[in-house]
């Protein structure tokens, strides 16, 4: 973090000091930055490829770097307003509007600005993730024999295989040519809406749910239809009504640690799904983003809906992104079937394949001792920071602690908290404007996620997610809830 930070300031000094050279002039090599600043050659190299993409120097190997010349004038501003009726125009009929909402997306993706505690985002602090068992992986990947070759479509066979083993088991029923390598679990989830299901149609949908489902599916002109779920998952008695009532031949499901809830399908309702979507003739799409997630203190892991399916409607998406790095990204996606012919169609067309040296490098992160490891730590640290939010809303906001899933056996003085994921579910006090609430809260130096964008219709009330995998640990999860309870208190919300 330093490195990158010293970097950063390296490269501002130097964007001020280039003034007083004429272009194409020389720069001070890199040792004398070295001596004149006191940084390392690492930060030197930083500063220097920051200022070459920004067009301000260029560099010359073994001649060393110089001042770029003047920039062309900016381009004339182009009347772009036409765009407007093009973008809005559709084509008459009963069709799906083509515009695309990713506020729920892009909000887990913003980074936050400097001093702001992120209980947004949707990924682990770098504290958390294992770069130097990414970094170390990498270069192990990038020596084996064939890494920079073209890889097999359907993905590196090594890698499909361990993904069959972690989906369904060892002995499980599924191989390796039953898996795809993605490029995340995003784009696992993209293939999979528009592999089956045709552009105007219903896919239903868990209410509330990942806004990034809500997002692909708009995009790829189907309807979502929402589906309440409770404390033990999705109501499958209100699921088997939604199929007969829409015609829908598809559902995405997020069983495990289901975002944002935490909620886990329970056992017979595991059943139940099955049995009603096999009954409709559809198919399930289980979203297992959080399946590495559980938490040190929870129960153990229920199976995958795919290694309980005996007629081939689970289509399973699986990611390593969540667990190590945003930037991993490698998922996999797994069925049986014809299904499976088109899926890798669908991926084929839109990305060809994932890059070889990244699968490699996945390849090589889960094989590696360093892996076990990792889990191990960020159970723990999963654990320890969900308490301490937990404990700091009890303090700070009992008002919001006060709210469970319907269904939930209460637990005093405590909301429901999962035994795995990074977030909690809050239902806000009767009255609450949570968009209000999440503007005051930023004001106030803590960024929260509004409950809107998660629901497909209107929602039943207010709700903010509050995520604590993105804090930097204990204290700042305890100063982020301090903040959120400054907000309130600028609003006028009753938080006691």
């Amino acid at each position: 973090m330093q490195e990158r930070s010293s970097g950063a300031e390296l490269a501002a000094s130097l964007r001020r000091e280039l003034e007083r050279y004429s272009p194409g002039e020389k720069l001070p090599s890199s040792r004398a930055l070295v001596e004149q600043h006191r940084v390392s050659p690492v930060t030197v190299s930083r500063a220097l490829a920051q200022l070459a993409a920004e067009g301000l120097v260029v560099t010359r190997p073994g001649a060393g770097a110089f001042r770029a010349a003047p920039r062309a004038e900016a381009p004339r501003p182009v009347d772009t307003s036409w765009q407007e009726i093009a973008l809005s125009a559709e084509p008459a009929g009963d069709q799906v509007p083509r515009s695309v909402d990713a506020t729920g997306v892009l909000a887990t993706l913003a980074p936050a600005a400097p001093g702001v505690i992120e209980f947004d985002g949707g990924y682990l602090h770098t504290d958390l993730q294992p770069e130097r068992a990414l970094a170390a992986a990498l270069a192990r990947a990038g020596r084996r024999p064939g890494a920079w070759s073209r890889p097999p479509v359907g993905g590196v066979p090594e890698l499909r295989a361990w993904f069959a083993r972690e989906i369904a088991g060892a002995g499980g029923p599924l191989g390796a040519n039953d898996v795809l390598i993605t490029g995340g679990g995003q784009s696992a989830l993209t293939a999979a809406l528009r592999a089956l299901a045709a552009p105007g149609a219903p896919v239903l949908v868990e209410s509330p749910t990942y806004p990034g489902v809500l997002a692909v599916a708009r995009a790829s002109g189907l309807r979502p239809v929402p589906v309440p779920i409770d404390a033990d998952g999705v109501r499958t008695d209100l699921l088997a009504e939604a199929f007969r009532a829409s015609g829908a031949r598809l559902f995405v499901c997020q069983p495990l640690f289901q975002n944002p809830t935490g909620a886990v399908l329970a056992a017979e309702r595991r059943r139940e799904v099955l049995r009603v979507v096999r009954a409709a003739g559809a198919f399930v799409i289980e979203d297992d983003f959080a399946r590495l997630l559980g938490h040190a203190d929870g129960p153990a892991l229920p199976p995958t809906l795919m290694a309980e399916d005996r007629d081939g409607s689970v289509v399973h998406v699986r990611s390593l992104t969540k667990a190590s790095s945003p930037n991993l990204r490698v998922g996999a996606l797994a069925a049986r079937g014809p299904v499976l012919d088109r899926l890798r169609a669908i991926q084929v067309v839109d990305s060809f394949f994932v890059s070889r040296p990244l699968q490699e490098a996945a390849l090589e992160l889960v094989g590696s001792p360093a892996w076990p490891r990792h889990l191990r730590l960020i159970a723990g640290e999963l654990a320890a920071r969900r308490d301490a939010l937990t404990a700091a809303l009890h303090r700070q906001l009992p008002a919001f602690t006060a709210h469970r899933p319907p269904g939930h056996d209460p637990v005093p003085g405590g909301p429901y908290v999962p035994p795995g994921g990074f977030h909690l579910w809050l239902r806000l006090p009767e009255g609450v404007d949570e968009a209000a609430l999440t503007g005051a809260a930023l004001r106030a130096g803590v960024a929260v996620a509004a409950g809107r964008p998660y629901f497909a219709a209107e929602p039943p009330g207010a709700c903010l997610r509050l995520s604590f995998a993105g804090a930097s640990g204990t204290g700042e999860i305890a100063e982020g809830v301090r903040r959120l309870r400054t907000a309130c208190t600028e609003l006028g919300v009753a938080v006691d």
